[in-house]
């Protein structure tokens, strides 16, 4: 294919001038067909990319299909309930939330509800009146002197950075008029999480926004930062979702001169925060981070999250605790599933416990150690629906927090761009170009509103179950598949033995 390409086109060349340098017009074709030429022998001898070595001009046409690939099957291959991570309709109904329009769809389910994985609530024949007040949780134990009241539903970690300044405005004043808390992300508190919203300040292994300059944990700095009055809760973050194990990661494109006055760090490069914390290495030092953070923080609500892994270590944490005397006001679960920013595929795809089982596993671990009356668990890793937050709060979460959700009540349209600095909409870029397409006074309407929605639709769900209160929920509330199994027969398999199996079904 080279050695024809570099022959005919050379012929084609001198026949094209030919007929122009005849007719005396139309120069701009063998100019741009020369120019064509010159870039095909440059390809042609190239050694980067076989592609075009071996197709010098034509094969430009695979890079550009393959650039606009997502968009094309978002766009023209997509069905309802494709799409990966979220499926259009869960997208679309995150949208008309957020727009507070009406979220019904015509014409029944397009789901295979015969499908062993459908779940689905049973109903009851003696529904109840849905509750108006949306549901709250009480956040603090024994030692914290600060108690925050917290709604069921918020932001999950995004830090300024990973998002635009505009988004992170529009989440905070949504959260404000919503009352419901911004988790910062551990990118550290920016100005733009100071609009007047509730803050859970996420305190990162690299510190940010209380590190000093060799990027160790200062007391002094955090004293400051958390004696800010929006700041109602403290988290530690020991892994997440997308990526347990592994840091942080901002791109040095997303890396600004602002975004690095606030983390304390270099602007335009790379910021992989460490794996793991330098304060601590063990059960007994993170119990004792807790409690100095909550003593620091004059009894605020302290917390961790994290991703389950190895379950004996979080066991450790466990037993330590009732050694120690020393307990978190809030532990966040985080499933494998969950996560917005950038990660290696192997850490997204193969790192990890599903939220599911780790509610499970938590929950019970906590029970079993006689902890659980003593703090609350926070379920976060990909609940963006209704159905999702009382599948969570079943599973042993006290309450839910949610990010790509409330990205896409910015109007995120899942373009995979994240990690790129090119997001289309302006949400998760630094881009001034593109953030200046985000309205913030129209997207924080939005955030207030799928909010609400959510939670509206959660108390409508609870009352067509039969049940009055959130401390209802539980497995035996949701039905498996073309058995109609329970949740808990299916999760809790040691019930089972307590089922009478039925007689002769057919």
């Amino acid at each position: 294919m080279r050695d024809k390409f570099i022959k005919w086109g050379i012929i084609i060349l001198v026949i094209i001038w030919a007929i122009s340098l005849l007719i005396k017009s139309h120069y701009w074709i063998p100019i741009l067909l020369t120019f064509i030429y010159i870039l095909g022998l440059y390809n042609a001898f190239q050694t980067k990319h076989a592609i075009l070595r071996n197709f010098p001009v034509v094969g430009y046409f695979r890079y550009i299909f393959e650039g606009i690939s997502p968009e094309m099957q978002q766009y023209f291959i997509e069905r309802e309930t494709d799409g990966k991570p979220f499926p259009r309709n869960e997208r679309s109904s995150a949208y008309r939330r957020a727009k507070n329009l009406s979220d019904t769809v015509p014409f029944g389910t397009q789901l295979e509800i015969n499908n062993r994985k459908y779940e689905g609530i049973k109903h009851s024949i003696y529904a109840k009146s849905p509750a108006e007040e949306l549901p709250t949780v009480l956040l603090g134990g024994v030692d914290c002197k600060q108690k925050y009241k917290a709604s069921l539903f918020n932001i999950s970690a995004m830090s300024f950075g990973s998002l635009s300044d505009r988004a992170q405005i529009s989440l905070n004043r949504g959260a404000k008029k919503g009352g419901f808390f911004h988790n910062t992300g551990e990118g550290g508190i920016s100005p733009y999480h100071l609009e007047g919203g509730d803050l859970c300040w996420q305190i990162g292994t690299g510190y940010f926004g209380c590190r000093d300059d060799h990027g160790n944990f200062s007391p002094e700095i955090f004293k400051k930062n958390v004696s800010l009055p929006s700041v109602k809760l403290i988290e530690i973050k020991i892994s997440q979702g997308a990526k347990p194990g592994h840091g942080g990661v901002l791109p040095g494109s997303k890396n600004t001169p602002e975004i690095a006055a606030i983390r304390h760090v270099q602007p335009g490069m790379t910021i992989i925060s460490p794996p793991s914390h330098s304060s601590f290495s063990d059960a007994t030092g993170l119990l004792h981070f807790v409690k100095q953070l909550r003593d620091l923080s004059d009894g605020k609500p302290v917390g961790f999250k994290l991703c389950i892994g190895d379950t004996k270590e979080f066991e450790d944490i466990c037993v330590q605790m009732n050694v120690l005397k020393i307990y978190p006001d809030f532990i966040t679960v985080d499933g494998a599933e969950g996560g917005t920013g950038a990660a290696p595929p192997e850490f997204s795809d193969g790192v990890g416990m599903p939220l599911e089982p780790a509610l499970i596993f938590v929950n019970r671990t906590l029970t079993n150690f006689n902890l659980r009356d003593k703090l609350k668990i926070i379920a976060s890793g990909k609940v963006l629906t209704s159905l999702d937050i009382l599948r969570a709060v079943a599973m042993g979460a006290d309450m839910c927090n949610n990010a790509r959700g409330f990205m896409f009540a910015l109007g995120c349209i899942q373009a995979l761009r994240c990690n790129t600095n090119t997001c289309p909409t302006g949400v998760a870029t630094q881009d001034k170009m593109l953030i200046k397409g985000l309205d913030v006074t129209d997207k924080s309407e939005r955030v207030y509103h799928f909010h609400k929605n959510t939670l509206r639709t959660c108390n409508e769900l609870i009352a067509a179950a039969g049940r009055t209160s959130y401390e209802e929920v539980d497995a035996s509330m949701f039905m498996r598949g073309d058995e109609f199994e329970h949740l808990a027969d299916y999760y809790f398999p040691d019930i089972l033995g307590n089922v009478k199996a039925p007689s002769n079904r057919y």
